[in-house]
């Protein structure tokens, strides 16, 4: 094994303190989203759906899921009424996700409250620190989608 490049130990830092940024981003959209009903997952969800009716894998490529996970959460925002699944002209089997008024009054309520919290946590850094984070993160995941880990089979 070789050792980790100023560079790669410092990715690496860099990487765990993203999975913490990811499970504190998790945690206040939970807490946004608890007052309708909804959690982070299914706020996700709901945030593709809103622009058109979509399938669950369309939803699942744009957020880097598996399918299987996106479809638990879209059984569930069915069954609470926040979607309901329509015909799909391009595919017999792939129902498309459409936004119920419930799911409409939700999203709207979770996107006020969003920008009353991203207005409060984005004041305390400059807008050029933002903006370089910003600029960090995709630029990273351009590369990641170009260098993927090779799988170890054991």
């Amino acid at each position: 094994m070789s050792e980790p490049s100023a560079n790669g130990s410092t990715f690496t830092e860099l990487i765990l303190e993203v999975f913490r940024l990811n499970g504190l981003l998790l945690e206040a959209g939970d807490r946004l989203t608890h007052p309708v009903g909804l959690s982070s997952a299914r706020w996700q969800v709901l945030g593709v759906v809103e622009h058109q009716p979509t399938s669950v894998a369309h939803v699942a490529r744009i957020m880097g899921l598996s399918r299987q996970s996106v479809q638990q959460t879209a059984n569930a925002l069915a069954a609470d009424g926040f979607i309901i699944y329509t015909d799909n002209p391009h595919h017999r089997r792939a129902k498309l996700m459409t936004l119920t008024p419930k799911g409409r009054k939700a999203l709207d309520y979770v996107q006020h409250c969003q920008v009353d919290w991203a207005n409060q946590v984005g004041d305390a850094l400059s807008l050029e620190a933002l903006r370089t984070a910003v600029t960090v993160l995709r630029q990273l995941e351009k590369h990641l989608e170009m260098h993927k880990p090779d799988v170890l089979d054991e």
